[in-house]
């Protein structure tokens, strides 16, 4: 059996192993990075509106969102008003937009640009390894923790890899019982094998891990405040806990579903950014409340933006760039990046202003410390984090 990979229980948990010493920098505490994936490729020309673009109403002019109903944050561009929850933060400057995020040669398949993204490969590559395991080659993590990243999502690829042990848990309750029903090995004889030693020291490491993780979600504090939404709130619940055990862990990923919308856009997408908003204020909240917010840093991403100009169906067709929010204690508030121009258009669609593995870079420096430019040559520099 492959050391990294262990399957336990029905996709209660799986746990990718790897051996640790301890973190570099145990004097600075690193920040716990939470992905937000975006599934479907969010629109970001109705997520942040360039309002004052009359571009903008000549490529949309049944789905733009009207004039009115922009939370404007400057004379050019403002927010969807369904994200207004966010506005508490953005006026606390603890909320970044980093705006006309892509990558050259972009692809527009769901499954290959999503994997570009998870890996920070070039469009020509292919990877096997997440960016943020990228990030951990050659560093070190606290030994003795038990795992590394949690998944509360089935999209593991930007935590795979031998740097990290993982756990994908989509459920509380049955990881508890899984992991309570997990026998210990460590009393049992190999009778000379290699082969069952390797596993039954797989096995041994992974009791180890859900045993401890086990212990400290069921002794962790409920959340102060409610999430709203039934899935989406539920993983940021989960994930709320686990942050409030001091799980420590430098990544957790949760996910939110169906922004594909190739036809009716509007009210999908509008439903969609009021889950987002709504239920990531509420994690701002809880996380203020436990005196945690200054240690966590919220990312969301998605695989690609959406065409430029509507189509037929009331909605929008497989784009490039996209705009991003960067959310935390420690983040240096407001716009960053340039607005892609609509004037400008290539294929259709807009050109990207910031390399996405220049945010991944960002991440790695500003969260863990860790230097990493993921393969980009002149990388630019984001300021955001204070």
């Amino acid at each position: 059996m492959d050391r990294r990979n262990f399957l336990l229980g029905a996709s209660a948990l799986s746990v990718a192993l790897a051996s640790r010493t301890a973190f570099a920098d145990p004097s600075t505490p690193p920040r716990v990075l939470l992905l937000v994936e975006l599934k479907g490729g969010n629109d970001g020309l109705n997520t942040l509106i360039p309002y004052g673009d009359p571009k903008y109403r000549e490529l949309r002019p049944a789905i733009g969102v009207p004039r009115e109903k922009v939370i404007q944050l400057d004379e050019k561009v403002g927010l969807n008003q369904k994200l207004e929850p966010l506005m508490e933060s953005w006026k606390a400057r603890d909320l970044a937009i980093v705006q006309g995020v892509g990558y050259p040669y972009p692809n527009r398949s769901h499954f290959r640009s999503i994997e570009i993204w998870d890996t920070a490969s070039a469009s020509s590559q292919t990877l096997s390894v997440g960016w943020v395991a990228q990030a951990f080659k050659g560093a070190t993590l606290t030994k003795g923790a038990g795992v590394d990243s949690i998944v509360i999502d089935t999209n593991a690829l930007p935590v795979t890899g031998p740097e990290l042990r993982t756990i994908v848990m989509q459920d509380a309750e049955n990881f508890l019982r899984a992991a309570q029903s997990v026998k210990d090995t460590s009393g049992m004889q190999d009778g000379g094998n290699p082969a069952l030693r390797h596993l039954l020291d797989v096995r041994h490491e992974v009791n180890a891990a859900a045993s401890s993780l086990r212990a400290k979600l069921h002794d962790s504090a409920a959340p102060a405040y409610a999430y709203q939404d039934p899935a989406f709130g539920r993983q940021l619940d989960l994930a709320t806990r686990i942050l409030m055990a001091r799980v420590p862990v430098v990544a957790i990923k949760v996910a939110l579903n169906g922004f594909d919308t190739h036809a009716n856009q509007v009210p999908t997408q509008e439903r969609l950014l009021g889950i987002l908003a709504s239920d990531l204020a509420v994690l701002r909240k809880n996380l203020i409340a436990a005196d945690l917010w200054k240690n966590v840093t919220v990312l969301t991403y998605s695989e690609f933006g959406r065409r430029a100009r509507q189509n037929a169906s009331g909605g929008t067709d497989h784009g490039t760039a996209a705009p991003h929010l960067v959310m935390g204690g420690g983040v240096r508030g407001g716009l960053h990046g340039v607005y892609p121009s609509l004037g400008d258009l290539q294929d259709g669609d807009m050109r990207y202003s910031v390399d996405f593995r220049t945010v991944f870079s960002t991440m790695a420096q500003g969260c863990w410390g860790l230097r990493n430019d993921f393969g980009v040559r002149q990388p630019q520099r984001l300021e955001l984090f204070s």
